[in-house]
């Protein structure tokens, strides 16, 4: 699995495909004020991104990968 939930923080790591963004979007929706950990992932499947943007959740961690973390950063809020 490519996302690790604990009880304020998804984690993800490698390649966050489609079918990972219907538990993100339960998972958000049961903790709205979650963190998001990129840090370890090296892609992310657009459906994951809208998910994150229709919750307004945060970046805590960005991606190391530096195009990706471009491309997050332009559609969400890091820190």
């Amino acid at each position: 699995m490519a996302i690790v939930y604990t009880k304020n923080k998804a984690v993800f790591s490698d390649a966050a495909g489609a079918e990972e963004a219907e538990t993100l979007l339960e998972w958000l929706g049961k903790h709205p004020k979650g963190k998001i950990d990129l840090g370890a992932c090296v892609h992310l499947h657009p459906a994951n991104l809208q998910v994150m943007m229709a919750a307004g959740c945060l970046v805590t961690v960005r991606s190391s990968d530096q195009d990706l973390a471009a491309w997050i950063d332009s559609a969400l809020k890091t820190i």
